[in-house]
């Protein structure tokens, strides 16, 4: 992409709709767009190419956010969430920001590792559903077409999470679940403030066998 990156967003109207146009969007407001904090900023927005970034200095965009300047906001579709970082102090620099983004860039699903996790358990969302299965099958593809695709019909409900079997970090969920390796895809789905679960192995996945399951746990 040859877009300016970060995107000067000078009014409400552009940045509104720079929010809405994302899964992840991520606003940096300050007051001066050349300050030590702003070039981090912009540091940290080379580095993560795949999300928007834009930078606002205008006291309306800053106002209709209620932000303080020289802050980070990062808004999320998925659970219609915002995460906050000041970057006063010249503490913060573009490799903590660069973490800050990779923590909670939570999507309609999202790949859970030892980063993504932290933004997981911090979710809004008090369901999650979990595809746990091996990136690496040749029916991967499909079966992530499907599960996004039902994804987008518990939009705000249900946060969905693809887990890798092949990661030796995953182990421990497969075990949480009483899973073994050859029970695999199986679907796992949880209620964060009580932990209950239920789990469905599955050969193929369908968009109505996922709908099903989910609807039958949060009944």
């Amino acid at each position: 992409s040859t877009t300016e990156k970060p995107v000067l967003l000078n009014d409400i109207a552009s940045a509104e709709a720079f929010v809405s146009g994302a899964e992840v969007a991520v606003i940096g407001f300050f007051q001066d767009p050349r300050s030590a904090e702003a070039e981090q900023f912009r540091l940290a927005a080379a580095q993560i190419p795949e999300v928007p970034f834009g930078l606002s200095s205008s006291a309306a965009v800053l106002s209709h956010y209620g932000a303080s300047t020289d802050t980070v906001a990062l808004f999320r579709r998925v659970d219609n969430d915002r995460r906050d970082l000041v970057m006063s102090n010249r503490e913060v620099d573009a490799k903590k920001l660069t973490r800050f983004v990779r923590m909670n860039e939570l999507r309609l699903v999202t790949e859970y590792n030892p980063v993504t996790a932290i933004g997981v358990m911090q979710s809004a969302l008090e369901f999650n559903l979990l595809l746990i299965t091996d990136k690496m099958s040749p029916k991967h593809p499909e079966r992530m077409r499907k599960f996004r695709a039902a994804a987008e019909l518990y939009k705000g409900k249900i946060l969905f999470i693809l887990l890798d079997s092949n990661l030796k970090s995953n182990e421990r969920v497969l075990s949480y679940f009483q899973l073994k390796k050859s029970q695999l895809p199986a679907l796992a789905v949880f209620h964060t403030p009580d932990d209950e679960h239920d789990v469905l192995t599955v050969d193929e996945i369908s968009i109505e066998r996922l709908q099903d399951f989910c609807n039958r746990f949060l009944q």
